[in-house]
């Protein structure tokens, strides 16, 4: 879920004058930002919650890449609940930063917790994946089971 923009500041603005931080909402669907903010799309829980993520399959696996920029190695979680749900999650934590005067005219990287689930498919042997972790860029492979080759049971039927 994509929040409503603002301006990519802390307070203050060109725009504020005319329109506040209020987004107009003529239908009363509670699209204002006050609104986004307390369904949690304002707090810290949202920083990455979107993480993108690709999922291909190849003859030999399921491969997951997520782009995880400003997120540490020890900060990132890969676990498999009932043995065919893949969950990614992790927070990104904020920098130590030396108390200043600084003047702030754009924040936009956010901070936070992030959560990614994915129904592995039947062909998905959970017990051996691998993960990897290089410059941002988490990799999770999945191989795939062996093709069971069980001959199927066939019996012919005499028609009457």
């Amino acid at each position: 879920m994509l929040g409503p923009w603002r301006g990519g500041h802390r307070g203050g603005g060109w725009i504020e004058p005319w329109f506040g931080f209020e987004l107009w909402d003529p239908f009363g669907l509670g699209l204002g930002i006050s609104d986004w903010e307390q369904q949690g799309g304002g707090d810290e829980t949202s920083a990455v919650a979107n993480a993108h993520v690709d999922w291909r399959e190849t003859d030999n696996a399921h491969i997951f890449v997520a782009d995880l920029p400003g997120v540490k190695k020890e900060d990132v979680k890969v676990q498999v609940e009932d043995g065919n749900m893949l969950q990614v999650s992790g927070q990104r934590v904020q920098e130590q930063q030396e108390k200043t005067d600084d003047k702030w005219h754009r924040a936009e990287r956010l901070l936070g917790s992030f959560v990614r689930q994915f129904w592995l498919p039947k062909n998905a042997d959970s017990e051996k994946i691998k993960c990897g972790f290089e410059n941002g860029v988490l990799k999770v492979t999945v191989p795939k089971k062996e093709a069971e080759q069980n001959p199927k049971d066939v019996r012919t039927i005499d028609v009457a």
